[in-house]
């Protein structure tokens, strides 16, 4: 229960958007089981507030930041802020994502540029200001949460999404090139399809799939996915524990797929 002992871990979407277990709530309080303290951001400062109850409820530590981390100067205060709380940041989990349905022909321009905002440009900034922090105090782990729909059709139609985070594992490469003689891992964690609050309440992909019905769309992911079942926010949290910890010392560039086999097989 000590593989992040002494370290300070900040979750950015360490809030969930409903009831249950989002990536980044759930990484959030495994980070803290494991010994870390937590800075817990979230744009939702009730969210973030409630992570932090759960941790401190179970004898950890951890402290709640409200930012929309697609904006520079709210990025910039909520390091700040950790390194006032904390003194130090070890580990830095990019968690915040959306998706739009929608095709090139069908996607808005500005539900572009706001999936976009939201999934990279927070990623960016995070690491643009982290990463200066990490180099002084001789290193650190960044982990950045992309998806499947990365690397592949799954079988929904979501560009800006899947553009956003094929951006996003070029970035983490790139990144992690750059800064690994400054002793800076940076990975990307690409989940499959998850039962997660995130898609329960995404009105778009529960049309696309059921027509609505979100217990149907849950089958029918179910379905997809060799192992005959979705995956779940621990699995992300499982994954993300493993980067942020000393085992992957000599990890740094990876894109590490957690999807039960669905990128292994044939079709959609």
């Amino acid at each position: 229960m000590d593989r992040l002992k002494g370290k300070v871990a900040m979750v950015v979407g360490a809030g969930s958007i409903g009831p249950g277990w989002g990536n980044g709530k759930a990484t959030a309080v495994t980070f803290a089981r494991e010994g870390a303290s937590v800075f817990c951001v979230d744009r939702n400062g009730a969210a973030a507030e409630e992570t932090v109850g759960l941790i401190t409820g179970e004898g950890g530590k951890a402290a709640a930041f409200t930012a929309d981390v697609s904006r520079a100067a709210e990025v910039e205060a909520m390091v700040a802020a950790c390194l006032k709380t904390y003194g130090r940041i070890d580990v830095l989990d990019n968690n915040v994502g959306i998706a739009e349905v929608g095709s090139v022909v069908e996607v808005a321009e500005a539900e572009w540029d706001r999936v976009f905002a939201v999934n990279l440009k927070s990623a960016y900034l995070s690491m643009k200001h982290v990463i200066p922090v990490m180099i002084k105090q001789g290193g650190g782990s960044i982990i950045n949460i992309s998806s499947i729909a990365s690397i592949r059709h799954v079988g929904i139609s979501y560009v800006s999404y899947n553009a956003s985070k094929a951006a996003m594992n070029q970035m983490t490469r790139s990144t992690a090139v750059e800064f690994a003689s400054k002793h800076v891992r940076v990975n990307a964690i690409l989940p499959g399809l998850m039962k997660t609050p995130m898609v329960a309440h995404s009105a778009g992909l529960a049309q696309s799939y059921a027509k609505g019905d979100v217990e149907a769309m849950w089958r029918a992911r179910d379905a997809q996915v060799p192992m005959g079942h979705m995956g779940d926010a621990w699995d992300v949290a499982n994954a993300a524990l493993f980067l942020a910890s000393d085992e992957s010392k000599y990890v740094t560039g990876i894109e590490l797929v957690v999807d039960g086999g669905i990128t292994s097989k044939s079709g959609a």
